[in-house]
């Protein structure tokens, strides 16, 4: 097939080829340039995130028997291991339900074709400037026999894939803003319409796409060495060193626990897990009337739209990656300004469990129980450790971020206090949530440090799966609530 060989493995075999003829370094068996006129390219990034020091996560796999095997199966699957998954290994058992589920998406049998599926991925990373996703999910559409022209740009594409922009755009930026109306008009676009299986399975990867690409930022993941923006040909500026060396960020130490954990944070970890404490006591004394709140619920979402993302600057997509999508103008903005007022979505009208599940799973078998077990397992997952403290119950914690989220897109729990959001999320740590939720693209690797300074790097990708699922799950309610008003 023409495209079965993608540019990336040219190299990495060109590479493989001479192994033999080339002087190898000791320490890290990497290949040097002997005057053989191979040019071999140099990794760009030091290792899988330009956030969490590279030993860390190669670290994890040798210990871990069970990520091992995942990582295998996962190579066996796809060909490749991402740099995605090896942040993600931190959580073996998070990344299982992940792989799945998105090998489901992608692979098995389902109502959209390969191509189509992979070119939504396209299309749903790039309304967020996310290269990484858009370069990884191209090689894909060439080799499931994708058109090359479609690469062009969206106006390249069939009617029947444009029309999902207007879908794409608002369930990425402003989803309150989703009505039947949306729906119907794919639904009944004549030749060119949606069945209603075919937009179940559009829906799932767009939100996946978008969510992914929250992570993506979140975590600092880097591309790959065959990947574009994965490397360079120029020589390292310091001969005495191997390229390993430089690579891996040898001689510009990473002193993120060293300065960022004792400084001025000293004891954070205390004061959360004490106001952790006095909070279930209070629940425990009082309950507040449902008046109260409704209050709170309000004051927190009027609160979060004054959380700034990285002083709000403008980001100017390229055209490499704007070209896969309409109106790149179009953002998030927060949903009740200049006196707009967008009705709160009251999770005991309109429910994932209730509701969305079902929905998804009658239309797209299995995949309700997939994305459900995924929900489940990041809101689920805990250690009970809090950086060095064991045996801490960490739910109040999770729910209060789950539930930020949720309350930034406007969904509320009648029975939650949102009184403790403010106890427990600090401020540096609600503008990383509402960038990497909102505005993955302006996460910067200083918003990344400036939150819970103390805790471990495994204990921050914990967060970055609960960010990501909460905002997948909450795209979808708005979906699923849609496509639910026009179904009755």
């Amino acid at each position: 097939m023409r495209h079965a060989v993608a540019p990336a493995q040219t190299v990495e075999n060109t590479c493989f080829a001479v192994t033999d003829l080339l002087k190898i370094c000791t320490h890290c068996e990497r290949l040097s340039k002997k005057d053989l006129g191979v040019r071999i390219p140099r990794p760009l990034g030091n290792g899988p995130s330009r956030f969490i020091p590279e030993k860390e996560i190669l670290q994890v796999s040798k210990v871990d028997a069970r990520t091992q095997s995942i990582f295998e199966d996962a190579f066996a699957a796809l060909g490749r291991l991402d740099n995605i998954s090896l942040v993600m290994g931190f959580h073996p058992q998070y990344l299982e339900s992940f792989l799945r589920t998105q090998h489901y998406l992608l692979q098995m049998d389902g109502p959209l074709s390969l191509h189509y599926r992979h070119y939504i991925g396209i299309m749903a990373a790039a309304r967020h400037q996310c290269s990484y996703l858009v370069n990884l999910h191209v090689n894909d559409f060439l080799q499931v026999g994708g058109d090359p022209k479609w690469l062009n740009g969206l106006d390249e594409a069939p009617q029947k894939l444009q029309q999902l922009g207007e879908l794409n755009k608002i369930l990425a930026h402003r989803p309150w803003l989703l009505t039947k109306e949306h729906i119907e008009r794919l639904l009944k676009a004549e030749e060119h319409s949606w069945s209603l299986a075919e937009l179940i399975h559009a829906v799932v990867l767009l939100t996946h796409y978008h969510s992914l690409a929250s992570f993506t930022f979140g975590c600092g993941i880097t591309p790959e060495i065959h990947c574009d923006g994965g490397h360079t040909f120029r020589p390292p500026s310091l001969s005495q060193y191997c390229v390993c060396d430089i690579a891996n960020g040898n001689g510009h130490a990473n002193h993120h626990d060293d300065l960022l954990g004792n400084q001025d944070m000293c004891g954070e970890v205390e004061v959360l897990m004490e106001r952790m404490k006095q909070l279930q006591e209070c629940r425990d004394d009082e309950e507040a009337s449902q008046e109260e709140m409704a209050t709170r619920f309000e004051r927190e979402k009027t609160e979060s739209m004054l959380v700034v993302t990285a002083e709000d600057e403008e980001c100017v997509p390229s055209r490499d990656i704007s070209r896969h999508f309409e109106d790149p103008s179009y953002g998030y903005k927060d949903f009740s300004r200049r006196g707009e007022h967008v009705p709160t979505f009251r999770v005991q009208d309109y429910s994932w469990e209730d509701h969305g599940f079902s929905l998804v799973n009658r239309l797209y078998p299995d995949v309700g129980q997939m994305l459900d077990e995924k929900f489940q397992m990041a809101y689920n997952l805990t250690y009970n450790t809090m950086a060095t403290h064991k045996d801490v119950d960490t739910s109040m914690l999770r729910r209060a971020i789950w539930n930020y989220i949720h309350c930034m897109f406007g969904i509320r729990y009648d029975d939650y206090d949102y009184g403790e959001i403010n106890q427990l999320l600090d401020r540096s740590f609600k503008i990383y949530i509402k960038t990497m939720v909102c505005s993955p693209e302006k996460t910067t690797k200083r918003m990344y440090e400036s939150f819970w300074r103390q805790f471990q790097h495994s204990e921050k990708v914990h967060v970055n799966l609960l960010l990501m699922e909460a905002r997948m799950q909450a795209e979808l309610l708005y979906a699923l609530r849609a496509i639910t008003r026009y179904m009755t």
